[in-house]
């Protein structure tokens, strides 16, 4: 019953994961950037909620509709400035470009908007549990997963059923014939990094909800377990992602409840090498020859 108990909470942690790693694998699917700066967005989603709620007194729902749109705009800025200019250049150029995004954005939010301090999260909800037998389950919890799988299936109709995920997909297939047949890619560039970045945005006002404190450096980890995430599940498979972070939140839960808090990071990252040893394309990923 215990096991049952840090599955159902390594779900609630991994569903948060996944929703940042969908904003990885989208953008590597699209332009093959990864972009680490991601993590950054996230810490900036759980700010803009946090003072949607302190300041401008919202409720749960419209705060995390701000923090999500906000957040979809800061993608969208950074991409116009940061990325478009270089998106010819050499991958190592982007990738360091990316490095340097976001450490400006930690350190400005660290020295200039906000200062270095922790600030505590407001409260949306009173906490409940609720017993099943002898398992307890947390609304907080409840409300995590619940959103999280909202937001993959308004992610997945957007994908699959309407004319922007179309270009998406051909796009992310083949860049220059999507463009020789009409598709505006810088368009479909910019809509990608929106709803990776409102997704992003989303998962930092749900961890502010759940653990209430918030810093300018809270994404880095979070962000890298979530770019683990994506590779483990396969990088640019939108499934592997929301796969990937389920994983690494049950991982690192299990091995906090069962082995060592101190070893939790060290397992999940073992993990991802244990897995891309024998399967380097990722869980769901497809290994793929490039014409020489």
């Amino acid at each position: 019953m215990e096991l049952l108990q840090q599955l159902i909470n390594g779900l609630a942690l991994g569903s948060v994961y996944a929703l940042i790693a969908i904003g990885y694998t989208m953008v590597y699917g699209i332009i093959k950037l990864i972009n680490f700066a991601h993590g950054d967005i996230y810490m900036l989603g759980a700010y803009l909620g946090y003072f949607a709620v302190s300041t401008l007194h919202m409720s749960f729902i419209p705060a995390l509709l701000t923090a999500m749109i906000g957040c979809a705009i800061i993608g969208m800025t950074v991409e116009k400035i940061a990325y478009k200019p270089l998106r010819n250049s050499a991958r190592i150029v982007l990738l360091i470009t990316a490095i340097a995004v976001s450490l400006i954005i930690e350190h400005g939010m660290a020295t200039v908007l906000v200062g270095p301090n922790p600030r505590p999260f407001p409260a949306f909800f009173t906490q409940h549990n609720f017993m099943i037998g002898s398992l307890q389950i947390g609304n907080f919890q409840l409300i995590n997963l619940s959103v999280a799988i909202i937001l993959v299936l308004i992610l997945q109709f957007i994908v699959y059923k309407t004319k922007t995920g179309k270009a998406m997909r051909a796009t992310s297939f083949d860049m220059e014939a999507a463009q020789l047949m009409g598709i505006n890619i810088n368009n479909i560039i910019s809509v990608t990094f929106a709803i990776g970045s409102s997704l992003a945005g989303a998962a930092g006002v749900l961890v502010g909800m759940m653990y209430p404190r918030i810093d300018p450096y809270m994404g880095i980890m979070p962000g890298l377990k979530a770019f683990v995430a994506a590779v483990l599940g396969g990088i640019g498979v939108l499934p592997g992602a929301m796969l990937g972070g389920l994983l690494m939140g049950v991982a690192e839960t299990l091995t906090k409840a069962f082995i060592s808090t101190r070893l939790s990071d060290a397992i999940a990252f073992s993990i991802l090498i244990i897995i891309l040893i024998f399967r380097p394309a990722g869980l769901l990923g497809k290994v793929t020859r490039e014409k020489v």
